[in-house]
């Protein structure tokens, strides 16, 4: 029997979008996925099955097709490829941020520009490792929390502590944290923190959030994207373990990417936080595949 994905043109396949998996050769971009990196005691990778979930949202998307959110082809000459999903142990967290780090590393010196797809918020800190002599870094955070504990349940790698650990790292020179809202985390000592460091905190509430956060990135800066799922509104996104109201739509989150490669250049990207088992009705998941489709587009341009 025939499907709505057929009769628009969706590829079967494994793959995002049914893109070709990665051999080592030269292209644009690189999605990989983990269901999570370094846990914590009482949780668990509880974002478990996230990376397969967005894979399958993106089926009745067709690479050949045009993309209206970019207004032009879905991809550039070039196609990006899908290096698949590490085989994540969630007993052995130092074993699982050296895979990431050496993958991501090894992306990097094939010259294209590694997608993380997630899994947990603690996923990024080492993508941000490996791109160390890439330096000088800015780090676009697009969350509802502002991450700079400085450790939980004795974890200082954990999701709670990504931008805190990101600070410590000498080749990042700016942080730009755009979407907090609500009562997450943080505590008041965390905010003077992250303050006197010299993050530019822009609230999802700002009424001019895309082109405040736009304004703190310099020209032709090197970024890396850190893009957690429950910065969106949980009425387009509710596959999150922290629904809180008043997060970005989806047209702010693709302008928030537009505009950052339009001025700079986003050198890595990650997409994290997605909770298959608080979907409703794949309408997260599909929201992520729209959003990933969207920025691998702009990866594929030169």
């Amino acid at each position: 029997m025939s499907t709505l994905g057929q009769m628009f043109g969706a590829r079967q396949g494994a793959t995002f979008m049914g893109l070709p998996e990665w051999d080592g050769s030269t292209v644009p971009a690189v999605l990989l996925g983990a269901d999570g990196c370094t846990p914590y005691p009482s949780v668990g990778n509880y974002c478990a099955g996230g990376p397969a979930a967005i894979r399958a949202a993106s089926a009745p998307f067709d690479a050949t097709k045009h993309n209206f959110d970019l207004g032009a082809p879905a991809f550039g000459d070039r196609l990006p490829a899908d290096a698949g999903d590490f085989p994540i142990r969630e007993d052995d967290p130092e074993g699982n941020r050296t895979l990431i780090l050496d993958k991501v590393t090894e992306i990097l010196a094939a010259g294209a520009i590694p997608v993380l797809l997630g899994g947990d918020d603690s996923l990024p800190i080492p993508m941000l490792q490996a791109l160390e002599p890439h330096g000088p870094l800015t780090i676009l955070q697009v969350d509802a929390h502002i991450d700079w504990r400085e450790e939980v349940e004795g974890t200082r790698w954990g999701l709670s502590s990504t931008m805190r650990r990101a600070s410590e790292m000498p080749h990042v020179e700016r942080i730009i944290q755009v979407g907090q809202r609500g009562i997450g985390s943080a505590r008041p000592s965390d905010v003077r923190d992250a303050l006197d460091w010299g993050v530019r905190f822009v609230p999802a509430s700002d009424p001019d959030l895309v082109q405040t956060a736009l304004s703190h990135i310099p020209e032709g800066a090197r970024v890396a994207v850190c893009f957690d799922c429950d910065a969106l509104d949980p009425a387009i996104m509710p596959a999150v373990i922290g629904r809180t109201a008043g997060g970005l739509t989806y047209a702010q989150a693709l302008a928030l990417l537009r505009g950052t490669q339009a001025k700079a250049r986003i050198a890595a990207l990650d997409l994290v936080e997605f909770m298959p088992a608080r979907d409703v009705d794949g309408l997260g998941a599909m929201t992520a595949a729209q959003l990933l489709c969207a920025a691998l587009g702009l990866l594929s341009r030169p």
